[in-house]
């Protein structure tokens, strides 16, 4: 079992996560590739899998299908409808759902639900467990109204509810800051709720740097954060030690 990774930062939501042996890598929503780091993780690794959690423009783009390299591309149900959707190879490519379920010898994958389009994902690979969540958070904007806001509160609190307790090595979850004030409720509960070991935050263009207040984990939890900013920002995360450079 491989205890490193190496993540790369694409934009948005998208990521980058490959082992320490260039056995695998992991594609997330890969609209734009700034730094040509999807291109070297298909130049290096053995097997390559892209996941795309819904089909809004900046999580997806079908130019991501001409890759032959692509071991298998993990799609959300509702980019089937989009015209860029035929370019993708039937024999390589898996339409999922929420609450689907894809395995092989190699990887195993699990979706859940989102609070906006699409899916989240789980991945399990070579004894790691990582977490992937689209567009899935608690979507409080200030000066909505009453009823809009408590339809995202409980959407948001229902999916947590199938959430409580898995244990990941590694989330990858929103601290949009776009949201001001709330900007950070959602991953503060996913971690309070969750057995996370790291988390690495996203969708947040735009926005300063993202640092989590001192009552954001639990007393006894605190854990590894990153929240890159820049296209390109690299770390180095090995389990029970954090992220590095």
């Amino acid at each position: 079992m491989n205890e490193t990774v190496r993540i790369a930062y694409l934009l948005n939501s998208g990521f980058v996560v490959e082992d320490g042996e260039n056995r695998w890598a992991l594609i997330f929503d890969a609209y734009r590739d700034m730094r040509g780091d999807v291109k070297r993780a298909l130049e290096s690794a053995s097997e390559v899998y892209f996941f795309v959690s819904h089909a809004h423009f900046d999580h997806f783009s079908p130019s991501i299908a001409r890759y032959e390299r692509a071991t298998r591309f993990f799609l959300s149900d509702d980019i089937r409808v989009l015209s860029g959707a035929v370019r993708f190879p039937a024999e390589r490519t898996t339409w999922l759902g929420k609450y689907d379920r894809w395995e092989d010898a190699h990887i195993r994958v699990e979706t859940f639900d989102s609070t906006d389009e699409g899916t989240s994902f789980f991945v399990g690979i070579d004894g790691w467990r990582i977490f992937h969540a689209g567009d899935f958070n608690w979507w409080h904007w200030s000066g909505d109204t009453p009823e809009n806001i408590g339809f995202a509160r409980n959407g948001f609190m229902k999916q947590m509810k199938r959430l409580d307790g898995h244990v990941f090595d590694l989330a990858f979850f929103p601290a949009d800051g776009r949201l001001e004030e709330a900007r950070d409720w959602g991953a503060k509960e996913f971690c309070r709720r969750t057995d996370t070991a790291a988390l690495v935050t996203m969708h947040s263009v735009g926005y300063p740097r993202f640092s989590p207040d001192a009552d954001f984990f639990a007393p006894g939890r605190e854990i590894p954060v990153w929240a890159p900013t820049e296209p390109g920002e690299r770390r180095i995360y090995m389990k029970g030690s954090g992220f590095s450079e």
